[in-house]
């Protein structure tokens, strides 16, 4: 079910990873159903545990197909005030499944906080088991290393010059993956932080301090993320070595209008379709060609499946991408079991009364 690309694009300075091809058409759907095999292993003896995860949009659909059904864990799915989509209510907790998905009155940051607050109450980790089904979970994010390492062997061959990856960035985990790649000895000469409109680790990346902010709605939304949760990891590599890694990555900030414009030069120049944030890293991609790239390749990621955007990629190539079979409960609209206040308080009754 999980199947990489690399896709030629009649190009010599890029090439194309596509990650959308898994059950439910985003690059997250290795790395969740790698932790859930692992942790369903782990637990074989008796022991139980839960997964307490927020999500702007994908990730809730690729953890329950991931999680359903695996024996001793319950998976909590935090979703932030708008629609919820692509789960089947037949595997809800209270239909006698494992999945618990809840809505908290606020946004994506406020699912994060809310998180960050429910695992620094240590005797609520401990009541009910509690471990993380996205980047905050080494488990989850470390299998997203190899997707740069599968990349390199693909097109080694016909590498000349440098090597750099364009990537979308939100919550900054398929950055951190790629930096352990690079840590495990991948030779590449830098990575590409395709931000949105959002930019929220730009001024980071720039040499001055992180500052949390409201995240911005975009088209990109999977990357409207104001404070990522993956900072304190990201700082980690540049206290370090902070000079080589102002050499290593380099920020990019992409509006929505150079996301669609993207889009639209992707199918035009290549007959490439692209969601929209693939397009801010292939936009990203663009400008370093324009700027720094002399002599070398950029691998761009393809994050999300662009059927899952078709009434958008029809309105600006006039192309209706295909729909595989599989992604198409995605669509069906989901109510979550509860719609609560973003309190630990109020988090802990709905899993109480459910669990």
């Amino acid at each position: 079910e999980l199947e990489y690309a690399i896709q030629e694009i009649g190009d010599d300075d890029f090439s194309v990873l596509e990650l959308h091809n898994g059950p439910t058409g985003v690059f997250k759907d290795f790395g969740i159903a790698f932790l859930a095999a692992a942790m369903e292993e782990l637990l074989k003896s008796g022991g139980r545990a839960m997964t307490l995860t927020a999500t702007s949009g994908d990730t809730g659909a690729s953890i329950a197909h991931s999680f359903t059904a695996r024996s001793g864990i319950t998976s909590v799915i935090l979703y932030p005030e708008g629609k919820v989509r692509g789960l089947n209510a037949d595997h809800f907790v209270q239909n006698g499944g494992n999945i618990l998905p809840i809505q908290i009155e606020g946004n994506f940051d406020d699912c994060q906080r809310l998180i960050r607050e429910a695992f620094e109450d240590i005797p609520f980790v401990l009541r009910y088991g509690l471990t993380s089904a996205n980047t905050l979970n080494v488990g989850r994010l470390l299998p997203q290393a190899f997707y740069y390492l599968y990349a390199f062997i693909k097109i080694k061959k016909r590498l000349r010059g440098d090597l750099y990856f364009s990537i979308p960035s939100g919550n900054f985990g398929n950055l951190i993956a790629a930096l352990y790649a690079w840590k495990f000895g991948m030779p590449v000469n830098g990575f590409i932080a395709a931000m949105n409109s959002n930019y929220s680790f730009g001024s980071f990346f720039r040499g001055e301090s992180f500052v949390p902010r409201q995240p911005i709605p975009t088209i990109s939304h999977s990357m409207d993320v104001g404070n990522p949760s993956n900072y304190e990891r990201l700082a980690a590599f540049y206290a370090e070595a902070p000079s080589v890694m102002r050499n290593m990555v380099h920020p990019e900030k992409i509006d929505d209008n150079q996301t669609l414009a993207a889009m639209e030069k992707a199918w035009k120049k290549y007959s490439l379709l692209l969601d929209p944030h693939g397009a801010v890293a292939y936009a990203a991609a663009e400008r370093m060609r324009m700027s720094d790239l002399e002599d070398g390749h950029v691998v761009i990621l393809s994050t999300g499946h662009p059927a899952k955007y078709a009434d958008l990629v029809k309105d600006v190539t006039g192309i209706v991408p295909k729909m595989p079979d599989a992604l198409g409960i995605l669509s069906k609209e989901s109510q979550p079991v509860a719609q609560i206040p973003a309190r630990i308080d109020a988090l802990e009754a709905v899993i109480a009364g459910c669990c």
